[in-house]
C-alpha cells in the first residue's frame, strides 16, 4: 500500500538523519487532523493516530449532534447519538470514528506535501538546536549547492547553514562536495522558512579561531593574539604577543618548518598571513605591522577632522628601494597595517621626506 510505504519513507530519513520518529509522528497526526478539517469544514476537533509498525491511521471527528443532519462529516443525527451516549442531546459534540476510505481520500492528497514539510521544519529546529551554542566557533562544512542569489548552502551534520555572498571570498570556488571550515557569524529567525544559519569564510575571527586550534599555547595562555587586519583571499596581518619570555610568539604561530601556518594557509586557499610581534610602543608596533620593510624612522600623533573626531596618524620614512614594499601592491600593506594598529600611515620615501625637512629646517 503506497501510504505504508511513506511511512517506511519516513522512517528511514529519520533514521539517516538522526530526527526524533516520535516528534514527526506528533507533528504529522495534528497536521492530517488539521487538514481533514480544514476540507470537511468541521467545527469539532479532530484527531488522528499514527500506527507506525503498520502504516493504518485511525481518525476520529468531534461531531455535532442535530436534529436533521445536512453533512455527514461533522454532524450526526440526534438519534444515532443516542445510541452512542444515552446522554446525548442536541448541540453536544461525539467523537466518532471516520471510515477509512472517507479519511484515506483526504490524507493521500496531502500527506507527501505534509511530510516533506515537516521533515524540513523538523531539520531547521535541529540546525537550530545544533547551533545555538555555536556562534563564534568554526565548524567544517560540505558545500551543497549554490542558490540563484548567490548564496551557497552548506551541510553540517544532520542540518544546513548558508555561506551569504556578501560572506564569500572571491577567489574560491565553493564545489559541490568541496569541505571546508566556516565561521559561524549569527542565527537568523525566519517567521517563513525558521531559523537560518548564517556562516562566514571573510570574517577576522576565522583566522582567529584557525591558530587557536593550530596553536595549543594559546589556549594555555602562553602566547595571544593581539590583533587581526585581513583582506580575504589575499592577506591577513596577525599580530602575537607572549605571556613568557622564553616563548618566541611569532615561532610559536609559524611552528616548526612552518607547518603551523601553512596548515591554515591551505585552508584559505594560499591567502598570505603576516605575523608580526605586538608592542605597547606605537612605533615599535607599527614598524613590526609593515615587515617586510624596513622603516627608518617614525613620527606619530593625533588630529581631529572636521567634526572634533581624534585620528591616530603615523608618518613612516623608509629607503627608497623599500617604498613600494612598504605601500604593496595597491597599498594594501600600509592598509592592512594601519588597521592593525589603528593610525592612519603615510609611508615616506628617504629621499622625499629630506626634500620635505630641508625648508623646515631653514626656516
Amino acid at each position: 500500500m503506497e501510504r505504508r510505504q511513506l511511512f517506511a519513507t519516513m522512517q528511514q530519513i529519520a533514521r539517516e538523519r538522526g530526527l526524533s520518529m516520535e516528534d514527526l509522528k506528533g507533528e504529522l497526526e495534528r497536521a492530517l487532523a488539521a487538514a481533514y478539517k480544514r476540507h470537511v469544514g468541521a467545527s469539532g476537533d479532530v484527531t488522528v493516530k499514527i500506527d507506525l509498525e503498520t502504516g493504518d491511521l485511525q481518525a476520529v471527528c468531534e461531531k455535532e449532534v442535530v436534529g436533521h443532519v445536512t453533512n455527514n462529516f461533522f454532524q450526526i443525527g440526534i438519534d444515532e447519538a443516542k445510541k452512542r451516549n444515552p446522554d446525548a442531546e442536541i448541540g453536544d459534540f461525539i467523537p466518532v470514528a471516520i471510515a477509512p476510505e472517507t479519511f484515506g481520500r483526504i490524507a493521500a492528497s496531502t500527506f507527501k506535501q505534509v511530510l516533506r514539510q515537516l521533515l524540513r521544519d523538523a531539520e531547521r529546529r535541529r540546525t537550530f538546536e545544533e547551533f545555538k551554542d555555536r556562534v563564534g566557533d568554526v565548524v567544517t562544512a560540505e558545500v551543497s549547492h549554490r542558490l540563484k542569489n548567490g548564496d551557497v548552502v552548506l551541510k553540517v551534520g544532520h542540518g544546513e547553514c548558508i555561506l551569504p555572498r556578501r560572506e564569500q571570498v572571491p577567489t574560491e570556488p565553493y564545489r559541490p562536495g568541496q569541505r571546508l571550515k566556516v565561521y559561524v557569524l549569527e542565527i537568523q529567525e525566519d517567521e517563513r522558512r525558521g531559523p537560518r544559519v548564517l556562516v562566514s569564510r571573510t570574517h577576522p575571527n576565522l583566522v582567529r579561531r584557525l591558530f587557536e586550534v593550530e596553536v595549543p599555547e594559546i589556549e594555555r595562555g602562553v602566547v595571544e593574539i593581539m590583533g587581526i587586519a585581513r583582506e580575504p583571499g589575499h592577506r591577513t596581518k596577525i599580530a602575537v604577543r607572549s605571556h613568557d619570555e622564553r616563548v618566541d610568539p611569532v615561532g610559536a604561530f609559524v611552528g616548526q618548518r612552518g607547518a603551523r601556518v601553512q596548515s591554515i594557509v591551505n585552508e584559505l586557499y594560499d591567502e598570505k598571513i603576516d605575523i608580526v610581534p605586538y608592542s605597547e610602543n606605537p612605533s615599535e608596533y607599527i614598524a613590526n605591522a609593515l615587515s617586510p620593510a624596513k622603516v627608518l624612522k617614525i613620527t606619530v600623533g593625533e588630529v581631529k577632522d572636521s567634526e572634533g573626531n581624534v585620528r591616530n596618524v603615523a608618518r613612516v620614512v623608509v629607503p627608497d628601494s623599500q617604498s613600494s614594499l612598504a605601500i604593496g601592491k595597491g597599498g594594501q600593506n600600509v592598509r592592512l597595517a594601519g588597521f592593525l594598529t589603528r593610525h592612519d600611515i603615510t609611508v615616506t620615501p628617504e629621499s622625499k621626506a629630506h626634500e620635505e625637512d630641508e625648508p623646515a629646517q631653514k626656516a
